[in-house]
Parts: structure tokens; C-alpha cells; sequence
């Protein structure tokens, strides 16, 4: 492999210029990297391996740029970056990080977007063809969607257009049976029908779009692959072609890797590797290490609701599509039964189906990550918050994080915080955590003065690293209150002169910087971001703290601590009575796989830097 065919291809036209029997060579060699640098990195392996065929086809076929070529949510891009000139990022571990896990314009002209979410691929390339056709252009335009992704509104928004807009467009639709875990929906036991026959069964959901439609079977077969796209290269109008493939295609039957998730690895299996571990591969390094705060958290609001399943029918957890990354395991999802739903790829139904639940007097927990709720925007202001709909979202990977750009949560307490009607809980322990939920989830409350939605932040990597250690959380316990008003602020350690307001995953850093000063200040827990502790703020004011000192791990722009500052800056009171505000969060901007260190030193969010900015408002010289 180290001599092989990749290492000379450094872009398409390398690919057209092999001859026709090297392509089954090449992909073999593709697949083989791929395994090599998903047991180095990690990384979404299973897609990847099952579009290795389909890549090669389409640059042996199509002319990218010239050509434009849309892999939507970009999870199986790997094999097209291979090709076009960064195959050393996969098979040289020194260049492992020149490349992001998702296509980027700024990488190389051959991606057309930076993109992470699902079902997008078809609408860009409807915009893509439009403006070809407009300005009198030339060339193809390929949209590139999985069956996964096909359950996202937005997908079935592009067909809707597609057919009508007419023109040349190529719709490679990538059938392995899978999303991230299994395909839920109607939709598709026709899909299956349509493989079964060939692609000759009724009904077929791309012809009642209107849409031409071409099907392989053998969708990791390079040669007909190839025949395929060269038959529809240049088409006048729209045209599907759908192609079988086995997710995962090449990953070894290793049933200790992937016995978590039931998968049936063994002898010959056609499914093998199409496991919902192959969605998303940890490296060998990370193998046997303690779960991530997702996945702690994540079990452990399982393992609380599950005990409440006997006893309350209407106690519902709705997931869209992503169970596994969030500690929702195999085992779960089957003792829950009727009180789990995966709605696959399909955040804006999730939303609006748990206010439904909600509506009809059921109990909905929807749980994903706080990027992908982005996607439900609307839901939480139309028919959850306006509706007063009690639904409880569990928001994961909520506030700052070394993930991709794409993936960040960092925007979380600025879209949520500002929703009417929201209450937006934020923990800083586990135990806060389990009783919010057990709270936000209480038939009794939805009756009481809180009606409607609440978003509960899942505590992040801070509070779990903090949660380990035992002063941290005999301080908790011992400041715990049973039965709390999570809308009222918590005094967790009384001092005078400075209040420092740690907001989630900062309460940690703000007991440090208290620690830090030469005087005893006042570590408030705030433990919501939806509004303010008023009576709270003005106790803090009339104990004459001269400086109010806000932490979240989020951006300040719209977010918790300009509430604050907002609010003091209204006050009318004399000079001498109204506290200073200093802010510390993160700034209005993306990031793409900063660690979370590395985050925290730019936006000050460190004890050295807050204990100097107090000390300099204080007039106290360091």
C-alpha cells in the first residue's frame, strides 16, 4: 500500500488517466487507508467505506471542479478528498490534521461548502444548477444524499423543486440501508421494494416527485458504477440514480468492537460492517477510556427515566437519529420499547411531534446534540414555547468544545436564552442535573406556576472533570436543596465586595478564581439562562458588591451575561450603588477543532485572567 496507486493521485485527472482495471486496484487501496486511519483517528468510517466505489466512479466520470459535486453532511467526503490532491492527510499521520472531517471551499476548490448537517444536498444543487443555467453555463451538478439523510424536511424541500426547476442535475442517492443507527419511517419499506425489484417496484417516491430514475444494484462495483454516471453525464434534466451499497464495507468481524450495538459480524454476512458503530469509529488509542460527558450524562438521564417507565405510559424519549453518541445505548432503546421513538434524521418533526406528545398529556424527553436543535429553531418558538407545550429538550455538547466548526455549541445560550417561554436550566453537578430533569419532567409541574417547554444544558467536559473530584462534590451536596426554584440563584459560597456568577459548566472556574483572591467573594450558581434572579440581583446590589463578574462558556454576544449587564446598566441608582459588570465568555465567531484549552486561554475564561480583570476593577494592584 505504501507504493500503491493513491500515493500518485494527486487530483481527478489522475484518476481519468488510470486504466480501466486499475480502479478496482485503487479502491482497494482506498478501502484499506480508510480502515487504517479509522483505527489511528477515528472518524465517520462506515460511510466512508461504503462510497469508496461510488468516489472513484464519479471522478473517473465527472470533471470537478468544472463539474460540481455536493456530498451532503459531508460524512462521506473522506474518499473525494483523497482524490483531489489530499490523500496524505488519511495515509501519513503527519499530515492527519491538514484536513477537517467535512468538505471546506477554503481546502480545496473541488468542496462547495463547509458542511455537518444532514439532508442539504439536493437544494444546494438545485441553487447551483440555477445559477449555471441563468448565466448561460456549462457542466454537470451532482448532489450526493444517503438514505439517512433523506428523512430531513429540507431533502424532500430540494425534490420537491428539483423536477420543476428542470435542467441538468444528477441526484446520487446512496442506499445502505442505515442512517447513524437503523432508517426509521414509511418511506422506507418502498425503498426496500424498489432494491428488491431492481428498481422497477410501484410506488417509487423519486417518480412522484417527478424525477427520472435510474437504479444499481451493485453499488460497490466500480465498473458499473462508472457505466451509470457516464449514461446520465450531461442529461438535460434531472435524473436519481440510486445505488445499493453496504455501509461499513471492509470493516473486520470483530464482534468485541462492536457487540454494544448487536451487530452480527460473522462469516458472510452481506451486512457486515453496516453496524451502528461504523457510523462514527473511535480510535484504538481512545478504546476502554471513560465515557464523554455526552455519554456519562446521557446514561445516566436513561437510567433515571427508564425506572419511571412501569409506572407513567406517556413518558416518551425521542431521539433524531443520534442515540449512541448520546449515551442512549442499545440496551435502553430495547427495554424502553413503545417509550423510546428514533425519529431518524428529522429534528423540526421531533420538536413538533414531542409537542404533540406533550399536547395530548404525554411526557416527551427529545434528546440530541445543541447544534443539530438548530435545526428545530422554529418548533421551539411555534409549537412549543407559543403553545406552552411541556416538552424537556436534554441539550448536548452545549457551550465550548473542540469540535469541528460545523458541530459547536457554542451559540446554545444565545438561541435558547432568548425564546418567550422557555426555561432554559443549566447544572453544574450531576446531581443538579438528574433533579432538573426529574423536575422539568413532573406531571405536578406542567399543573404549577412553570407551564411549557424547558431545555436542560447537559453538563459539559468541566463539571464532569469536576464532578470526579470529591470536595467539588461534597459542595454540591451540601448546598443542594431539595425541591429547588431552578429559576432562582444559588448561593453556593458567601463573601462581600465581588459576586462572580459561574453559569453551567463555569461554576467550577469561578469557585478557582474565588479561591484565587485575597478576600472572600460571593460564587453565585445561576442555574438558568432564560432570565434573571431579580430579587437575587438586587440582594447582591444592597450587600453592596461592587462588582458583578458573569461566566458561560458560550458566546457573549446575545448571550447570559449581556442579560446581566443589560439589566444593572438600567438601574437607576446613583453611581456609588450600581455594580460594575464584567462579562467573559467566548466571541462571536467559529471555530473548527480548537481545544478546549486552547478556547478558554482566547476568551479569558482562565483563573489567572478573570483574578487580574477583578483585581484591576477592584484599583488592587496584583
Amino acid at each position: 500500500m505504501r507504493d500503491g496507486l493513491l500515493r500518485t493521485i494527486t487530483g481527478p485527472d489522475d484518476v481519468k488517466a488510470l486504466e480501466p482495471g486499475q480502479l478496482t486496484d485503487l479502491c482497494a487501496e482506498i478501502r484499506a487507508t480508510l480502515l487504517e486511519y479509522g483505527h489511528r483517528h477515528g472518524g465517520h468510517i462506515g460511510s466512508n467505506l461504503g462510497l469508496v466505489e461510488a468516489t472513484v466512479a464519479l471522478h473517473r466520470v465527472f470533471s470537478s471542479p468544472r463539474d460540481r459535486i455536493v456530498f451532503d453532511v459531508s460524512h462521506q467526503s473522506y474518499v473525494h478528498k483523497m482524490l483531489t490532491g489530499r490523500a496524505a492527510a488519511y495515509f501519513d499521520p503527519a499530515h492527519a490534521g491538514e484536513t477537517t472531517g467535512f468538505t471546506n471551499p477554503e481546502e480545496s476548490e473541488h468542496d462547495q461548502f463547509v458542511l455537518g448537517h444532514t439532508g442539504t444536498s439536493v437544494s444546494l444543487a438545485c441553487g447551483l444548477a440555477k445559477a449555471r443555467d441563468a448565466a448561460g453555463g456549462s457542466g454537470n451538478v451532482i448532489a450526493v444524499i444517503g438514505d439517512g439523510s433523506l428523512s430531513s424536511g429540507v431533502a424532500f424541500e430540494g425534490l420537491n423543486n428539483a423536477a420543476e426547476q428542470g435542467g441538468n442535475l444528477i441526484i446520487v442517492f446512496n442506499d445502505n440501508e442505515m442512517s447513524i443507527a437503523e432508517d426509521f419511517g414509511g418511506m422506507y419499506g418502498p425503498l426496500a421494494r424498489l432494491r428488491a425489484s431492481g428498481g422497477t417496484a410501484q410506488p417509487n417516491i423519486f417518480n412522484a416527485f417527478g424525477l427520472d430514475y435510474r437504479y444499481v444494484e451493485r453499488g460497490n462495483d466500480v465498473d458499473a458504477l462508472v457505466r451509470a454516471f457516464a449514461e446520465v453525464k450531461d442529461i438535460d434534466h434531472p435524473v436519481v440514480v440510486h445505488i445499493h451499497t453496504l455501509k461499513g464495507l471492509g470493516l473486520p468481524a470483530d464482534e468485541d468492537r462492536h457487540e454494544v450495538d448487536h451487530c452480527d459480524l460473522s462469516g458472510s454476512d452481506p451486512h457486515a460492517g453496516r453496524c451502528e458503530a461504523s457510523h462514527w469509529q473511535t480510535p484504538d488509542a481512545a478504546l476502554g477510556r471513560p465515557d464523554d460527558p455526552r455519554k456519562h450524562y446521557g446514561k445516566l438521564a436513561m437510567a433515571a427515566l427508564e425506572r419511571r417507565f412501569a409506572t407513567e405510559p406517556g413518558l416518551t424519549v425521542i431521539s433524531p437519529a443520534t442515540p449512541g453518541s448520546n449515551g442512549i445505548t442499545r440496551a435502553f432503546r430495547e427495554h424502553a420499547g413503545a417509550h423510546y421513538v428514533d425519529t431518524g434524521i428529522t429534528e423540526s418533526h421531533a420538536a413538533a411531534f414531542a409537542a404533540g406528545i406533550a399536547r395530548a398529556g404525554g411526557t416527551p424527553v427529545v434528546a440530541t446534540t445543541a447544534s443539530f436543535f438548530q435545526r428545530a429553531y422554529d418548533q421551539f418558538f411555534q409549537e412549543m414555547a407559543l403553545n406552552r407545550q411541556p416538552v424537556t429538550l436534554l441539550s448536548f455538547l452545549s457551550g465550548l468544545s473542540g469540535s469541528d466548526n460545523t458541530h459547536s455549541g457554542a451559540y446554545d445560550i444565545a438561541m435558547f436564552g432568548n425564546i418567550p417561554g422557555l426555561i432554559c436550566l443549566a447544572p453544574t453537578n450531576g446531581h443538579d442535573f438528574l433533579a432538573m430533569l426529574d423536575w422539568a419532567t413532573d406531571p405536578a409541574r406542567r399543573m404549577g406556576s412553570h407551564p411549557g417547554p424547558v431545555v436542560i444544558r447537559v453538563p459539559g467536559e468541566t463539571v464532569l472533570d469536576a464532578d470526579s473530584d470529591d470536595a467539588y462534590k461534597a459542595l454540591c451536596e451540601s448546598t443542594a436543596t431539595s425541591g429547588s426554584d431552578w429559576l432562582r440563584w444559588h448561593t453556593v459560597r458567601a463573601g462581600a465586595r465581588v459576586a462572580i456568577l459561574g453559569l453551567g459548566n463555569t461554576l467550577p472556574l469561578a469557585l478557582r478564581v474565588a479561591d484565587a483572591l485575597p478576600f472572600d467573594a460571593t460564587v453565585i450558581d445561576p442555574r438558568q439562562f432564560g432570565s434573571l434572579d431579580e430579587h437575587a440581583l438586587h440582594t447582591l446590589i444592597d450587600q453592596r458588591h461592587r462588582l458583578l463578574v458573569t461566566l458561560e462558556d458560550g458566546q457573549l454576544d446575545g448571550g447570559w451575561g449581556a442579560k446581566v449587564a443589560a439589566y444593572c446598566g438600567n438601574l437607576r441608582l446613583s453611581a456609588d450603588a450600581l455594580p460594575r459588570v464584567l462579562t467573559f465568555g467566548a466571541a462571536k465567531e467559529f471555530t473548527d477543532r480548537v481545544p478546549l484549552a486552547e478556547l478558554n486561554r482566547r476568551y479569558g475564561l482562565t483563573v489567572d485572567a478573570v483574578r487580574k480583570a477583578i483585581l484591576q476593577a477592584l484599583g488592587i494592584s496584583d
